[in-house]
């Protein structure tokens, strides 16, 4: 099957472009609710991988050795915007740890956040590796080489028992055999994983209904659902598509980018969806500013996770000349008629 357009730029009454993608939702029994294009299409996790890597920190007993906070935790699963709390959470992970920004492998970028990095230009001030969106995921990486009294310097390389210990949890979260996960390395220098999209929404709906695994991976995945719903903020960031998404649905809903145009959602057990859904969603082209929020927000409102009313200046999204015009929108498509799709 082919990609489908999932979205459209439109400027005045005329169609600019186009986005196609792929999406799929599950339930916790395995029934496809919805899908559009081709949900066997494999790509990479990217940064939605973050809560199944910290989830060997967490049932290796790392965490609890080191005495990580809630919020360190959500920091490890965090695409966050390098704020100054981000940044501080970050140094205070490694602290508690006895190492420093030298331990990290990431490499540094600018905060996502637009008007910090403006004040950092504005200062002469250069960033760290505490201000890299995946810092947390590796002070967390770091733990757990020193818990398991690991290689510091190594603990990103493909062989690293680190890396070993995730990809097998990121295998038992997706259901399939390691041999089935490609491998590559990701912006922040670490491995990532291709699967196909259908496994990557089975992995967020056991993450957010884990039953069937045992009870150490089950304790693990509360405590991530649990970290990252209660602190939505340090998950992106001020006006970042997770952190939007996860206040507008309080305590219901589980949001993680990734890099690319992937967004991977999970919609904790409900009245509605008793055993919890699955979402996973990829802009073809990799848009990750304009399709990939407008067709989630969507998805989310014909769900019934989100109403008409939430986030409003999301989907569709206004488009703005120079002056401060409004001269067009992008908007959500054909998705009343996305297979199966529930009202």
């Amino acid at each position: 099957m082919a990609s489908e357009v999932l979205a459209r730029v439109i400027r005045g009454d005329t169609v600019e472009s186009v986005h196609r993608g792929h999406l799929i939702v599950i339930d916790g029994h395995g029934g496809t609710i919805a899908s559009a294009g081709d949900p066997q299409t494999v790509t990479f996790l990217r940064s939605a991988a973050k809560p199944f890597q910290a989830t060997p920190f967490i049932t290796s007993g790392a965490a609890d050795e080191f005495g990580f906070s809630d919020e360190e935790i959500a920091l490890a699963c965090a695409s966050h915007s390098g704020e100054a709390r981000h940044v501080r959470i970050a140094q205070l992970m490694l602290e508690r740890i006895g190492l420093t920004e030298a331990h990290l492998r990431c490499g540094t970028h600018l905060p996502f956040a637009e008007k910090e990095a403006e004040r950092m230009l504005r200062a002469g001030e250069h960033p760290t590796q505490f201000h890299n969106n995946c810092s947390g995921k590796h002070a967390a990486m770091l733990a757990l080489a020193k818990y398991l009294d690991a290689d510091l310097a190594a603990y990103d390389a493909l062989d690293h028992p680190v890396q070993r210990a995730i990809l097998s949890a990121v295998a038992e979260l997706a259901e399939l055999p390691e041999s089935e996960i490609a491998l590559a390395i990701d912006g922040c220098a670490a491995p990532n994983f291709a699967m196909p999209i259908s496994a990557m929404a089975q992995s967020f709906v056991n993450l957010v209904a884990p039953a069937k695994f045992d009870e150490k991976t089950q304790a693990a995945c509360r405590r991530i659902v649990d970290a990252m719903t209660r602190f939505p903020e340090l998950i992106g960031g001020t006006e970042r598509l997770d952190t939007m998404i996860m206040q507008a649905a309080p305590g219901r809903v589980l949001s993680k980018v990734g890099a690319d145009g992937v967004w991977l959602c999970g919609v904790l057990p409900s009245e509605k969806y008793p055993a919890g859904l699955g979402i996973a969603l990829k802009i073809e082209d990799g848009d990750d500013k304009r399709a990939r929020p407008v067709v989630a927000v969507q998805l989310l409102r014909q769900l019934g996770v989100l109403s008409l009313n939430d986030l409003p200046d999301v989907s569709p999204m206004f488009i703005k000349n120079r002056r401060g015009d409004t001269v067009g929108r992008t908007e959500a498509i054909n998705l009343e008629q996305v297979n199966n799709i529930e009202n």
